[in-house]
C-alpha cells in the first residue's frame, strides 16, 4: 500500500476547493485531512493518481505538490486523531 502527500495553495480567484476536495477523496478509500491546505491519501495509489484527479480543478496561478511518503520518517504537531491515521496508514 502507498501514502501520497498532497498540499496545494489555491491562489487566483474563483478556487474551486470544494472540487479539490472531493477529487482527493475519490482518489482512494482512504484519506486524511492533515491541515487546511494539505491531504494524505493511502491505498493503491501513484503522485500522478492523486494530480490527475485535481488538475481539472486547478488554475495556473494554483501549485499542487503530491509526493509519496510511503515508509519516510515523518515528525510534526498533529491532533492525535491525525497521528492515529498515519501510523495505521502510511
Amino acid at each position: 500500500m502507498s501514502a501520497v502527500l498532497i498540499t496545494y495553495d489555491l491562489n487566483n480567484p474563483g478556487q474551486k476547493y470544494e472540487q479539490v476536495h472531493k477529487a482527493i477523496k475519490t482518489v482512494t478509500g482512504t484519506w486524511c485531512k492533515v491541515t487546511e491546505s494539505s491531504w494524505i491519501v493511502a491505498g493503491y495509489t501513484t503522485p500522478s493518481q492523486v494530480w490527475d484527479a485535481v488538475k481539472p480543478f486547478v488554475d495556473a496561478g494554483d501549485r499542487v505538490l503530491a509526493v509519496d511518503i510511503t515508509g519516510c520518517v515523518r515528525q510534526g504537531w498533529l491532533g492525535t486523531d491525525q497521528w492515529k491515521w498515519i501510523d495505521k496508514q502510511v
